[in-house]
Protein backbone atom coordinates (compact mmCIF):
# COMPACT_ATOMS: atom_id res chain seq x y z
CA UNK A 1 0.00 0.00 0.00
CA UNK A 2 1.44 3.35 -0.98
CA UNK A 3 1.19 6.16 1.54
CA UNK A 4 -1.56 8.76 1.27
CA UNK A 5 -0.36 12.28 2.04
CA UNK A 6 -1.92 15.73 2.28
CA UNK A 7 0.83 18.37 2.30
CA UNK A 8 0.24 22.09 2.78
CA UNK A 9 2.47 24.67 1.11
CA UNK A 10 2.17 28.00 2.87
CA UNK A 11 4.45 29.67 0.29
CA UNK A 12 5.58 33.18 1.38
CA UNK A 13 2.69 33.85 3.75
CA UNK A 14 2.20 34.47 7.49
CA UNK A 15 4.48 36.13 10.00
CA UNK A 16 5.93 34.03 12.82
CA UNK A 17 3.04 34.39 15.27
CA UNK A 18 0.42 33.86 12.57
CA UNK A 19 2.20 30.67 11.55
CA UNK A 20 2.33 29.36 15.09
CA UNK A 21 -1.37 30.12 15.58
CA UNK A 22 -2.46 28.43 12.35
CA UNK A 23 -0.28 25.39 12.95
CA UNK A 24 -1.69 25.00 16.46
CA UNK A 25 -5.19 24.92 15.01
CA UNK A 26 -4.16 22.36 12.37
CA UNK A 27 -2.45 20.09 14.90
CA UNK A 28 -5.41 20.14 17.29
CA UNK A 29 -7.93 19.50 14.52
CA UNK A 30 -5.82 16.75 13.00
CA UNK A 31 -5.44 14.98 16.33
CA UNK A 32 -9.18 15.22 17.00
CA UNK A 33 -10.67 14.58 13.56
CA UNK A 34 -8.31 12.78 11.20
CA UNK A 35 -8.35 8.99 11.32
CA UNK A 36 -6.49 6.50 9.21
CA UNK A 37 -2.87 6.31 8.13
CA UNK A 38 -2.70 9.34 5.84
CA UNK A 39 0.26 11.60 6.38
CA UNK A 40 -0.21 15.32 7.03
CA UNK A 41 2.61 17.76 6.30
CA UNK A 42 2.95 21.54 6.56
CA UNK A 43 5.71 23.07 4.42
CA UNK A 44 6.31 26.51 5.84
CA UNK A 45 8.72 29.44 5.36
CA UNK A 46 12.10 28.92 7.02
CA UNK A 47 11.31 31.35 9.86
CA UNK A 48 8.56 29.06 11.12
CA UNK A 49 10.19 25.66 10.98
CA UNK A 50 11.83 25.29 14.38
CA UNK A 51 8.80 26.71 16.18
CA UNK A 52 6.42 24.43 14.32
CA UNK A 53 8.58 21.37 14.92
CA UNK A 54 8.72 22.19 18.63
CA UNK A 55 4.97 22.63 18.71
CA UNK A 56 4.36 19.36 16.88
CA UNK A 57 6.65 17.40 19.18
CA UNK A 58 7.10 13.68 18.76
CA UNK A 59 3.46 12.65 19.12
CA UNK A 60 1.65 14.92 16.68
CA UNK A 61 0.59 13.36 13.40
CA UNK A 62 1.48 16.58 11.56
CA UNK A 63 5.01 16.67 10.09
CA UNK A 64 6.95 19.80 9.14
CA UNK A 65 8.71 20.53 5.87
CA UNK A 66 10.64 23.27 4.12
CA UNK A 67 9.98 24.77 0.71
CA UNK A 68 13.49 24.69 -0.73
CA UNK A 69 17.15 23.93 -0.04
CA UNK A 70 20.47 24.59 -1.74
CA UNK A 71 22.60 21.64 -2.82
CA UNK A 72 25.88 22.81 -1.24
CA UNK A 73 26.68 21.80 2.33
CA UNK A 74 28.11 25.11 3.60
CA UNK A 75 29.81 28.17 2.19
CA UNK A 76 29.44 31.69 0.84
CA UNK A 77 25.90 31.33 -0.50
CA UNK A 78 24.16 34.28 1.08
CA UNK A 79 20.45 33.76 1.59
CA UNK A 80 20.49 30.00 0.97
CA UNK A 81 19.69 27.13 3.33
CA UNK A 82 21.42 23.75 3.22
CA UNK A 83 19.77 20.38 3.71
CA UNK A 84 21.56 19.86 7.03
CA UNK A 85 20.40 23.26 8.29
CA UNK A 86 16.82 22.46 7.32
CA UNK A 87 17.03 19.06 8.98
CA UNK A 88 18.36 20.65 12.19
CA UNK A 89 15.12 22.62 12.62
CA UNK A 90 13.14 19.39 13.00
CA UNK A 91 11.77 19.38 9.45
CA UNK A 92 11.42 15.99 7.77
CA UNK A 93 10.14 16.98 4.29
CA UNK A 94 11.19 19.50 1.65
CA UNK A 95 9.45 20.68 -1.52
CA UNK A 96 11.78 20.68 -4.51
CA UNK A 97 11.14 21.85 -8.07
CA UNK A 98 7.93 23.73 -7.39
CA UNK A 99 6.77 25.52 -10.53
CA UNK A 100 7.29 28.90 -8.85
CA UNK A 101 10.93 28.02 -8.14
CA UNK A 102 11.36 26.88 -11.73
CA UNK A 103 9.67 29.98 -13.20
CA UNK A 104 10.79 32.82 -10.91
CA UNK A 105 14.22 31.57 -9.85
CA UNK A 106 15.11 29.67 -13.04
CA UNK A 107 15.84 26.37 -11.33
CA UNK A 108 16.55 23.67 -13.89
CA UNK A 109 16.51 19.89 -13.64
CA UNK A 110 20.28 19.68 -13.21
CA UNK A 111 20.13 21.90 -10.13
CA UNK A 112 17.12 20.04 -8.84
CA UNK A 113 18.78 16.64 -9.19
CA UNK A 114 21.59 17.91 -6.94
CA UNK A 115 19.06 19.24 -4.44
CA UNK A 116 17.33 15.86 -4.37
CA UNK A 117 20.67 14.18 -3.62
CA UNK A 118 21.40 16.66 -0.83
CA UNK A 119 17.96 16.16 0.73
CA UNK A 120 18.24 12.38 0.73
CA UNK A 121 21.78 12.49 2.11
CA UNK A 122 20.47 14.28 5.18
CA UNK A 123 17.35 12.18 5.67
CA UNK A 124 14.82 14.63 4.27
CA UNK A 125 11.90 13.37 2.18
CA UNK A 126 11.74 15.33 -1.09
CA UNK A 127 8.35 16.26 -2.50
CA UNK A 128 9.51 16.57 -6.11
CA UNK A 129 7.22 18.67 -8.30
CA UNK A 130 6.66 18.22 -12.01
CA UNK A 131 4.11 19.67 -14.40
CA UNK A 132 3.37 21.61 -17.55
CA UNK A 133 2.48 25.19 -18.40
CA UNK A 134 -0.69 26.14 -20.23
CA UNK A 135 1.23 26.54 -23.49
CA UNK A 136 2.78 23.10 -23.11
CA UNK A 137 -0.60 21.53 -22.47
CA UNK A 138 -2.35 23.30 -25.33
CA UNK A 139 0.40 22.22 -27.73
CA UNK A 140 0.10 18.60 -26.53
CA UNK A 141 3.68 18.55 -25.28
CA UNK A 142 2.87 17.90 -21.63
CA UNK A 143 3.83 14.22 -21.60
CA UNK A 144 7.23 15.05 -23.13
CA UNK A 145 7.77 17.86 -20.62
CA UNK A 146 6.94 15.64 -17.66
CA UNK A 147 9.07 12.78 -18.97
CA UNK A 148 12.06 15.12 -19.30
CA UNK A 149 11.56 16.51 -15.78
CA UNK A 150 11.55 12.96 -14.40
CA UNK A 151 14.52 11.75 -16.42
CA UNK A 152 16.75 14.76 -15.76
CA UNK A 153 15.62 15.60 -12.25
CA UNK A 154 15.13 12.35 -10.40
CA UNK A 155 15.58 9.17 -12.44
CA UNK A 156 19.30 9.15 -11.65
CA UNK A 157 18.42 7.71 -8.23
CA UNK A 158 18.86 4.05 -7.38
CA UNK A 159 15.72 2.07 -6.58
CA UNK A 160 16.15 2.35 -2.82
CA UNK A 161 16.67 6.10 -2.83
CA UNK A 162 13.79 6.67 -5.24
CA UNK A 163 11.54 4.88 -2.78
CA UNK A 164 12.10 7.73 -0.33
CA UNK A 165 10.74 10.36 -2.74
CA UNK A 166 7.20 11.72 -3.04
CA UNK A 167 6.18 13.03 -6.47
CA UNK A 168 3.73 15.89 -6.98
CA UNK A 169 2.04 16.65 -10.29
CA UNK A 170 1.16 20.31 -10.52
CA UNK A 171 -0.42 21.56 -13.74
CA UNK A 172 1.10 25.04 -13.74
CA UNK A 173 -1.96 26.47 -15.46
CA UNK A 174 -4.09 25.45 -12.46
CA UNK A 175 -2.00 27.05 -9.68
CA UNK A 176 -3.45 30.19 -8.19
CA UNK A 177 -5.73 30.67 -11.20
CA UNK A 178 -8.88 29.09 -9.83
CA UNK A 179 -8.66 26.54 -12.62
CA UNK A 180 -8.38 22.88 -11.74
CA UNK A 181 -7.58 19.91 -13.89
CA UNK A 182 -10.60 17.65 -14.14
CA UNK A 183 -10.26 14.40 -12.23
CA UNK A 184 -9.90 12.66 -15.59
CA UNK A 185 -7.12 15.01 -16.73
CA UNK A 186 -5.29 14.62 -13.43
CA UNK A 187 -5.67 10.84 -13.45
CA UNK A 188 -4.37 10.64 -17.02
CA UNK A 189 -1.14 12.37 -16.05
CA UNK A 190 -0.74 10.51 -12.76
CA UNK A 191 -1.12 7.21 -14.60
CA UNK A 192 1.46 8.38 -17.15
CA UNK A 193 3.90 9.29 -14.35
CA UNK A 194 3.44 5.92 -12.67
CA UNK A 195 4.01 4.16 -15.98
CA UNK A 196 7.22 6.14 -16.52
CA UNK A 197 8.42 5.07 -13.06
CA UNK A 198 7.60 1.45 -13.92
CA UNK A 199 9.48 1.69 -17.20
CA UNK A 200 12.57 3.18 -15.57
CA UNK A 201 12.57 1.06 -12.40
CA UNK A 202 9.95 -1.68 -12.15
CA UNK A 203 6.26 -2.12 -11.45
CA UNK A 204 6.76 -2.74 -7.73
CA UNK A 205 8.57 0.59 -7.34
CA UNK A 206 5.86 2.32 -9.37
CA UNK A 207 3.06 0.79 -7.32
CA UNK A 208 4.63 2.01 -4.07
CA UNK A 209 5.37 5.58 -5.26
CA UNK A 210 3.17 8.29 -3.74
CA UNK A 211 2.03 10.82 -6.36
CA UNK A 212 0.23 13.94 -5.12
CA UNK A 213 -1.95 16.31 -7.11
CA UNK A 214 -1.17 20.01 -6.72
CA UNK A 215 -3.38 22.48 -8.55
CA UNK A 216 -6.11 24.46 -6.76
CA UNK A 217 -7.24 21.50 -4.69
CA UNK A 218 -9.97 22.37 -2.17
CA UNK A 219 -12.51 20.60 0.06
CA UNK A 220 -15.10 20.51 -2.73
CA UNK A 221 -13.00 18.90 -5.46
CA UNK A 222 -10.68 16.80 -3.27
CA UNK A 223 -13.05 13.81 -2.89
CA UNK A 224 -13.38 13.27 -6.63
CA UNK A 225 -9.67 13.89 -7.26
CA UNK A 226 -8.53 11.58 -4.45
CA UNK A 227 -10.89 8.85 -5.66
CA UNK A 228 -8.80 8.44 -8.81
CA UNK A 229 -6.69 5.27 -8.69
CA UNK A 230 -3.31 6.97 -9.20
CA UNK A 231 -3.84 10.10 -7.07
CA UNK A 232 -2.50 9.56 -3.56
CA UNK A 233 -3.26 12.93 -1.99
CA UNK A 234 -2.56 16.58 -2.56
CA UNK A 235 -0.01 19.35 -2.39
CA UNK A 236 -2.27 22.11 -1.14
CA UNK A 237 -1.59 25.83 -1.58
CA UNK A 238 -4.21 28.42 -0.69
CA UNK A 239 -6.48 26.01 1.18
CA UNK A 240 -3.62 25.13 3.57
CA UNK A 241 -3.83 28.68 4.96
CA UNK A 242 -7.30 27.90 6.34
CA UNK A 243 -7.25 25.25 9.05
CA UNK A 244 -10.82 24.11 8.43
CA UNK A 245 -10.34 23.71 4.69
CA UNK A 246 -7.01 21.94 5.05
CA UNK A 247 -8.27 19.45 7.62
CA UNK A 248 -11.41 18.79 5.58
CA UNK A 249 -9.15 17.88 2.66
CA UNK A 250 -7.12 15.55 4.88
CA UNK A 251 -10.35 13.98 6.14
CA UNK A 252 -11.28 12.87 2.63
CA UNK A 253 -9.23 9.77 3.37
CA UNK A 254 -11.32 9.08 6.48
CA UNK A 255 -14.09 7.86 4.26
Amino acid sequence: MRKKIVAGNWKMNLDYQQGISLFSEIVNMANDEVIGEQGIVICAPFIHLHGLAQLAGSRSRVAVGGQNIYFQETGAYTGEISASQLKSTGATYVILGHSERRAYFHEDDNQLSRKVDAALKHGLIPIFCIGETQDERESDRYFDVIRTQLEEGIFHLADGDFGDVVLAYEPVWAIGTGLTATPEQAQEVHAFIRNEVANHYNQNVANSTTILYGGSCNPKNAPELFAQPDIDGGLIGGASLKSRDFIDIAKVFNR
